[in-house]
């Protein structure tokens, strides 16, 4: 039978400002250690630490810019684009543009603190 989520589990996040974390599917809101699915919203400003993690982050963005810093370079994605990074692969997100962005990210397997490995 589908399982029906009813509303998502706000999760903390790194970054210089406040951002929000709606974890629908994952670890922590569904107990799916395979896939995470979290809504972010996120400020003007907002920065958060590089980071090499262990799982594919597929980043579709919905609302705004979001700005990707990676090895090699770096690249806006607008609204209505999309960015796929690889396990082991160096990024670092923010979002400077005035309106801030919204998007979603699906992370394979989920999202783990243990697995993002963030720079100190």
């Amino acid at each position: 039978m589908p399982r029906i989520i009813e509303s998502p589990t706000i999760i903390e996040a790194a970054g210089n400002k406040p951002k929000r974390i709606e974890e629908y599917a994952g670890r922590v809101n569904s107990n799916q250690p395979e896939v995470s699915v979290a809504r972010m919203v996120s400020p003007s400003g907002w920065v958060e630490p590089g980071q090499r993690p262990e799982f594919m982050e597929i980043t579709v963005v919905l609302r705004g810019e979001l700005h990707l810093e990676f090895e090699g370079g770096e690249r806006d994605v607008p609204a209505g684009q999309a960015v796929v990074t690889q396990p082991g692969e160096w990024v670092r997100y923010s979002t400077p543009g005035v309106e801030g962005a919204e998007y979603v990210a699906v992370c394979l397997p989920a999202f783990s603190p243990a697995t993002v490995h963030r720079d100190s």
